[in-house]
């Protein structure tokens, strides 16, 4: 894995995390493009350090709208926390109960599998990018239909049954790679009446959650699947990995600054085309041999 190759997954997770186009898909489809297996060990490292990188960028990026929006009163706090540990448990409860069930069905034989080894299946992430290029694109041209007839949004608290929602729609997203978690909440939020620029900030604050949650999940699988020999030999892969984190915090603010503006100018439609015409080239390149 070389430094050139670090910097371009690190540039291409930065601007796909935070963008409802799903990083993982195009990080899989750049690694094997490349040559690299996504499931090696040094690869696993490397997309762990990606993510903490983007988890820092979402935070640096969004807290002075979370303390604006969330960190009033008490009231509004309360309500935030609320609905933010709901959607986390619904989340868990949905996102737990499919993997199970892939797991199961899946790899019916094999007693320790594990849902990450269908992560590098194109033709399963083109069918994930094609259901969450659909529903973006249901709620942009919702929203802009809302927006040409007069409708104002307000931006309100989300209620218990919008956080359920969100919850249980990101609860989807955690098995299947392409199924842009974003991408799926923030539109899932739109379609049930958060406004926009709200259902935006809810939903990074979900991925701060969700994160090191992820995190830690496929470090316990790299463990577990891996010798301790093949742990050992990650050292050297630990600095190229550190300066991906950078690269991927510097593209996540990029990516997050692109997202906004479009997002509030009418224009999350687009995303949802972009995520159809990805999948129509993912299915491409599977039919392909990759």
């Amino acid at each position: 894995m070389s430094l050139l190759h670090v910097l371009i997954l690190a540039i291409v997770q930065g601007l796909a995390e935070l963008l409802p186009v799903s990083s993982s898909a195009h990080v899989i489809v750049a690694e094997k493009l490349m040559g690299m297996d996504p499931s090696a060990p040094e690869t696993t490292l490397l997309l762990v350090m990606l993510h903490t990188g983007t988890m820092f960028a979402v935070i640096a990026y969004f807290w002075g709208r979370w303390r604006k929006a969330f960190f009033q009163g008490a009231a509004e706090f309360k309500s935030f926390v609320i609905a933010l540990i709901l959607a986390t448990i619904l989340t868990g409860i949905v996102g737990g109960i499919l993997t199970e069930a892939i797991e199961k069905l899946a790899f019916r034989n094999a007693p320790h599998a594990w849902v990450e080894q269908l992560f590098g299946r194109l033709d399963l992430i083109a069918g994930a990018l094609a259901a969450a290029g659909i529903l973006i694109l249901v709620a942009g041209l919702a929203e802009r239909r809302a927006h040409q007839g007069g409708r104002v949004e307000i931006a309100s608290d989300l209620t218990a049954a919008q956080a359920s929602w969100i919850g249980i729609v990101q609860g989807f997203c955690l098995p299947f790679r392409g199924f842009s978690r974003s991408g799926a909440t923030i539109s899932t939020g739109m379609l049930a009446g958060v406004a926009k620029v709200r259902a935006e900030d809810f939903s990074f604050a979900l991925a701060v959650v969700l994160t090191p949650v992820a995190i830690a999940r496929e470090m316990l699988r790299m463990a577990k699947t891996e010798h301790l020999h093949s742990i050992a030999s990650l050292m050297p892969a630990t600095v190229p990995s550190m300066v991906g984190m950078v690269f991927a915090f510097l593209a996540g603010l990029l990516a997050l600054k692109w997202l906004s503006r479009w997002l509030e100018t009418g224009r999350w439609y687009w995303f949802g085309i972009y995520c159809l015409v990805a999948a129509l080239v993912v299915g491409l390149l599977y039919r392909s041999g990759y």
